[in-house]
């Protein structure tokens, strides 16, 4: 009985090329390696979106790679094993932004990495993407020039809106698009707009000249709308 007890712990039989220790080693490195990218994401990131459950699951799928790596070694076999047994799981939770499935990736390749025995390279290479995707977000690489802004006004139905606000538009915007027009049903007009400020306007200026049309105007602009969907 103890014999069986023991053969059936005993790495030699299950995983010729991989002893305990080694399993540790890979584990730990590529926990370490993984927090890095989690650091990296979450310094990195924009817009409210950010999830703690994020870090934890590139932290998480890093792990598990690596040992699933371990396992299978270089039995083709095993291999096909692990293919028929992960078809049955269904993922239905929706990525909220795609830079998070280059995250997902990164950590699983991190783990393949520590897995098959390849911790010089995990290493190097999680240094060199984390300075990349560092450098990128310092700079704000691929920023558009020009930055769009959400106008929403309300006003009286008793309004001609669509030349009410000509004026203040052509003195403070360099573009104006019209995206809804909703009525409340109380005499209200809810008008939304993407705009583009002049270079130099002021939109305190912007504000103060919609108000300027009639009392009944209400007035906001919001910025970051792209982040949050609106």
């Amino acid at each position: 009985m103890w014999d069986s007890i023991q053969s059936f712990f005993s790495t030699t039989d299950a995983v010729p090329t991989v002893d305990v220790v080694k399993m540790l080693i890979a584990t730990l490195l590529s926990f370490a390696l993984s927090m890095v990218v989690g650091y990296v994401y979450r310094v990195t990131h924009q817009g409210p979106s950010y999830s703690q459950t994020t870090v934890h699951t590139m932290v998480i799928m890093s792990i598990v790679v690596s040992l699933i790596m371990m396992i299978i070694g270089t039995n083709i076999a095993r291999a096909f094993s692990l293919v028929g047994a992960l078809s049955i799981i269904r993922f239905r939770n929706a990525v909220k932004e795609s830079r998070d499935v280059a995250f997902y990736f990164l950590a699983m390749g991190i783990g393949m990495a520590c897995g098959t025995g390849f911790g010089a390279i995990a290493i190097v290479f999680t240094l060199a993407i984390s300075a990349i995707i560092y450098g990128m977000a310092r700079f704000d690489v691929g920023a558009r020039p020009m930055v769009e802004v959400l106008l929403r006004i309300n006003v009286a139905e008793s309004v001609d809106y669509q030349r009410a606000f000509d004026e203040a538009f052509y003195k403070h915007l360099s573009n104006s698009d019209m995206l809804s027009v909703d009525s409340d049903g109380t005499g209200q007009l809810e008008l939304v707009y993407t705009v583009t400020l002049r270079k130099g306007a002021a939109e305190q200026g912007l504000l103060a000249d919609l108000r300027a049309v009639d009392d009944s105007v209400r007035a906001q602009l919001v910025h970051g709308h792209t982040s949050v969907n609106l």
